[in-house]
This record gives C-alpha cells, sequence and structure tokens, in this order.
C-alpha cells in the first residue's frame, strides 16, 4: 500500500475506535498500525488495524510511532493520535499534495476541536517570539475549506502525513525518525527541524480536516515534558546560538511559572522546575558546545 497510518495508544482514549474506523473510511487503500503501549492489550473489533504492536511498556510517542513506521514499508507515513478523527477526504486531500510536490515532506490539515468544530486546534506549528512552539491559529475560528494550501514551518503529529522519503533522509538512527529520547512533546518539532535544515518544506490544507479531543488541561508530567523537550530541542535548532539566548528563554518560563503560581496551577508550578531539570540532564546530548 501506498500509504500507512500508525497510530500509537495507551488504550484509555474513548475516541480509540471512532479514530480507526475514520482511517478505513477514507477511500483510499490504507495499512492501518496501531501501537498498543498500554498496560492491558487494546480489545479491537476485527478490520480495524492491519497490525498491532505491543512493546509490552510506554515507549512514548516518538519511540511508538518509530516502532509503526519501521513496521510497514509504504512510501507514505501518516501519524494519527488515537483521540483525532480524521474526516472524509482528508487523506485524499493530504497525498494530493505530497505527490505534486517532491520539496514537501510534510502536510497536515485543519484540526478542528472535537467539542466545537468550527474552532482550530491548530493548522500547523510555528515559532512565537518567546521561541514557544505554538499550534497555529488555535483558538480561532476554522478556515474555510475552499481556501488555499499555505506553507507553513511545521506540521503537528497529531494528525499528519509524512513523505517517507524524507523521514529516512534526517533519521537519527535506524528507524529513529522521531527523537525517542524525547518521549512525548516536542518530538514532532525537533523532527519539523531537522526537516527543514534539510531543505523540506511542509504544508497546511485547509480542505483536509480532523476532530482532535486534546486536553485544556495538564499535570506535571505533561508541562515537564513539554517545558524541558523545548530547550532540547531549541538547542539542537540553534546550536551554538542557545547559549547566549537561553537567558532569554529561561526568563519565558519564569513568567510562566509567576502565571501559573498567581493561578495556582500545581501542574505547572511543579512541572516547569522539573522540566529544567530533564533539560540539563539531556543537554549535553542536543546541545553545541
Amino acid at each position: 500500500m501506498r500509504v500507512a497510518a500508525v497510530v500509537p495508544t495507551l488504550g484509555k482514549s474513548p475516541h480509540l475506535e471512532a479514530c480507526l474506523r475514520a482511517l478505513r473510511a477514507q477511500g483510499r487503500p490504507v495499512e492501518i498500525v496501531v501501537v498498543d503501549q498500554g498496560e492491558r492489550p487494546v480489545d479491537l473489533p476485527p478490520g480495524l488495524a492491519d497490525q498491532v504492536i505491543r512493546p509490552g511498556r510506554n515507549l512514548g510517542f516518538a519511540a511508538g510511532t518509530n516502532l509503526g513506521i519501521a513496521a510497514t514499508a509504504a512510501p507514505y507515513i501518516a501519524t494519527v493520535n488515537d483521540d483525532a478523527i480524521v474526516e472524509p477526504g482528508w487523506l485524499a486531500a493530504l497525498l494530493e499534495a505530497l505527490e505534486a510536490d517532491p520539496a514537501l515532506a510534510a502536510a497536515q490539515g485543519a484540526n478542528l476541536r472535537l467539542d466545537r468544530p468550527e474552532i482550530l486546534d491548530g493548522l500547523g506549528i510555528a515559532w512565537n517570539r518567546s521561541r514557544q512552539a505554538i499550534q497555529i491559529g488555535a483558538g480561532e475560528r476554522a478556515p474555510d475549506r475552499s481556501e488555499p494550501a499555505r506553507s507553513i514551518w511545521g506540521v503537528s503529529a497529531t494528525a499528519a502525513l509524512y513523505r517517507r522519503s524524507a523521514l529516512e533522509a534526517v533519521r537519527l538512527g535506524p528507524g529513529d525518525f522521531f527523537d525517542p529520547r524525547l518521549g512525548s512533546y516536542y518530538e514532532d518539532v525537533d523532527l519539523d527541524v531537522r526537516l527543514e535544515k534539510a531543505g523540506f518544506r511542509a504544508q497546511a490544507i485547509p480542505a483536509a480536516r480532523a476532530l482532535h479531543a486534546g486536553s485544556a488541561t495538564g499535570g506535571a508530567e505533561r508541562w515537564r515534558l513539554v517545558y524541558g523537550n523545548r530547550h532540547l530541542a531549541l538547542a539542537r535548532m540553534l546550536g551554538r546560538g542557545y547559549w547566549w539566548r537561553l537567558p532569554a528563554l529561561l526568563g519565558r518560563d519564569l513568567i510562566d511559572f509567576a502565571r501559573a503560581v498567581v493561578e495556582r496551577d500545581r501542574g505547572r508550578i511543579v512541572g516547569i522546575p522539573a522540566g529544567w531539570w530533564r533539560a540539563v540532564r539531556r543537554l549535553p546530548r542536543f546541545a553545541r558546545w
């Protein structure tokens, strides 16, 4: 098959079956690879998955998705969260874009909020002035389906289609397309960094739609990964320039920490300092000295 869809899961998402059914109903042949990393095996109805990989433990999004990619030879790889439901025509629109432009490494559609489909969850990834990776247009009204494709800095792996040859060109080692050391959060940003450095481009296709449940809140572990992995991804992207930007980067983190204290957001209060410690321990593997 020309397209394989990799869906990592812990088996806890109530949207997993709907996610797989939507992929199966795209009107084009697609090999569905589920990477089941939960404590108990997921019981899926027959026909929803072509392969189910069970590593026996939670490897994180990056390593889990890498297993799924390595298990297929398809030239195009879709990554889809287990709480994302792609709408009809999603795959066709993204595949058409990639097949038309060999310089495109990846494309994504308009990811919409599942609870409010008229509102964007994101239309790609960009950097804000504080060097935080953000979802383009998050919280804004969704663009019209008829709007033309637009160039973006990078795609979110929430629901995206990648060219396999581009992934192979920037892999860190055999089977390491996403950096497994990042686990979850910023792993797609780090991949976008490597793709951009290799000269590839990314595109957003408003005609392609996916509904994403996501989460508006997060515990300390989520914020530990977000704030820690941000520094690791930036260290790889900025090279030696990371060090002279570090005071400003930490300054933004401190502003976020102060807001968390005012708002009594315990997840961030605990998670932000834990993220710094995570970054300190791993920076030697990402930074240039």
